[in-house]
């Protein structure tokens, strides 16, 4: 059986690695009973989120098209696409705060629609738009916060200052959060979704608006918990942050998971492994890549570059040399899901 110890208020890791798995549903629209894959020691795991054919309308408009994702103890899962992609629509349903349309869902075992209140109070969620009481200090709402999941005055008093160390506000306990700067105010929304001590955290754009530094440090505490065996769902729009964290992800365009897989896995499947970026003039770009085309079977012409993807870039840069053309500025870097999200969904602005 899956299990969590907990010290300090923080999980541990969880032992034994995924070498297997087993699907376990027949149909599409059967119910959804259990998810398993087995472990080093052979014992099953069943997957904390279940969804099949999974759809989500709002009068006409059809937000969640037949999504299909399993996510597992432990692991760091992501949601990638364009706004109104469907992403948060779909986290919302696995929050328990709105009702799919059809299709089916369990969430640590339990119907959101049907077992909403005992779901939520086992989820943690840090929303894409802080929600704080500014009118009460940090420490405060972490303590307010808890009261509402039943916990005890003492018990969210230690959990309160336990979690502002975490997150490294150990200082700003007793300042009021409209004295705060928006990446600390981002960190106290993810201490206090920690509050409950929730099985599986749920994060909607965690760091977007913080500067390179509060990033890197919010990073750093996800992927703690990570590593102390806390289950990460998450959307996110940083293709860095993407492929910092996360074990797995899908990337949804239109309400349908067009890729899944490791962000190693969907770069040697959607890309190559390395991008030639090759800048001439303005007004030389198409005619440039006319005379590389041949150097790949994907080029891609942008207002400012030419992108040639290749396995070896150095040998691209070389070649293009060779034939006399000069671009301004060559550049030969690794592939990124960047790359990967830009080819399945589009350049152009969605409306």
């Amino acid at each position: 059986m899956h299990t969590r110890e907990r010290a300090g208020g923080l999980p541990r890791p969880v032992i034994g690695c995924v070498v297997r798995v087993v699907v376990g549903w027949s149909a599409p629209g059967a119910t959804v009973t259990a998810v398993t894959r087995q472990t080093t020691a052979q014992a099953p795991v069943e997957a904390l989120v279940v969804a099949r054919d999974l759809v989500k309308t709002y009068g006409a408009v059809e937000a969640v098209r037949g999504v299909d994702i399993d996510v597992w103890p432990g692991e760091a899962f992501g949601f990638l696409g364009p706004n109104g992609a469907g992403k948060t629509s779909t986290m919302r349903m696995i929050a328990a705060v709105s009702t799919p349309t059809s299709g089916t869902l369990r969430v640590l075992g339990l119907d959101p629609a049907a077992d909403g209140p005992q779901l939520r109070a086992r989820l943690g969620v840090c929303p894409q738009e802080d929600t704080l009481d500014t009118e009460l200090t940090v420490r405060e709402n972490l303590i307010v916060y808890g009261r509402f999941f039943g916990l005890s005055r003492a018990e969210c008093a230690r959990r309160a200052d336990e979690l502002l160390e975490f997150v490294q506000l150990g200082d700003r306990v007793h300042a009021r959060v409209d004295q705060l700067s928006g990446g600390l105010k981002r960190r106290l929304t993810v201490a206090r979704s920690l509050v409950n001590d929730p099985e599986l955290l749920i994060l909607d754009e965690p760091t977007t608006g913080l500067d390179p530094q509060a990033r890197h440090l919010l990073w750093d505490r996800l992927f703690r918990l990570k590593q102390a065996g806390t289950t990460l769902l998450l959307t996110t729009h940083y293709m860095d942050e993407a492929e910092q964290l996360c074990d797995r992800l899908v990337v949804i365009d239109d309400g349908v998971i067009v890729a899944l897989g490791s962000p190693v896995e969907l770069i040697r499947e959607h890309s190559s492994r390395e991008v030639c970026e090759l800048r001439f003039e303005v007004d030389q770009q198409e005619q440039a890549a006319e005379k590389v085309a041949d150097l790949s079977a994907r080029v891609e012409v942008l207002p400012d570059r030419v992108l040639v993807y290749a396995e070896d870039g150095e040998a691209v840069a070389q070649e293009v040399h060779a034939r006399g053309l000069a671009p301004r500025t060559t550049l030969v870097r690794r592939s990124t899901l960047e790359d990967v999200f830009l080819r399945l969904t589009g350049r152009s602005l969605a409306n």
